[in-house]
């Protein structure tokens, strides 16, 4: 089945409580290596979709956990209450963005990161993906 390349995104988390939908490309696709991520996913990385605030709407109601990035401001990481799912970021040094966590899209295989960050956080064993371009830290 071909996926129609214009359509909305969609997405969730794991039980069906958060449903989510953006229109249009994400400014940027990205694999995220920070410890943050990597506790907040529960893995080695987490890949991101970035996409424009007026883009993303939401339906059911996400937990909010403030965290403080590199930059010393905060990162809203939100997730489902129900499953924990995590569904989003919100990064006060990134105003006007939604940072949509990939892995709860319907059909995440839409997207190919273009970019890797925190790779001085990167698991040893992680090689660098082909076709990325790769940073050292970020601005979070």
């Amino acid at each position: 089945m071909s996926v129609d390349q214009a359509a909305p995104y969609a997405g969730g988390c794991l039980c069906g409580a958060v449903r989510y939908t953006f229109e249009g490309e994400p400014l940027m696709t990205a694999v995220c290596h920070c410890t943050h991520c990597q506790k907040h996913s529960g893995g080695a990385f987490s890949v991101v979709a970035v996409v424009p605030d007026s883009a993303y709407v939401q339906t059911g109601d996400t937990h909010i956990f403030k965290d403080v990035g590199d930059s010393g401001k905060a990162v809203y990481r939100h997730f489902c209450g129900q499953c924990g799912s995590p569904i989003i970021s919100v990064a006060e040094a990134f105003a006007g963005v939604t940072i949509v966590k990939v892995g709860t899209l319907d059909q995440a295989d839409r997207l190919t990161p273009t970019q890797e960050a925190y790779c001085g956080s990167a698991m040893a064993w992680m090689p660098p993906l082909a076709g990325t371009e790769r940073f050292e830290a970020s601005n979070i």
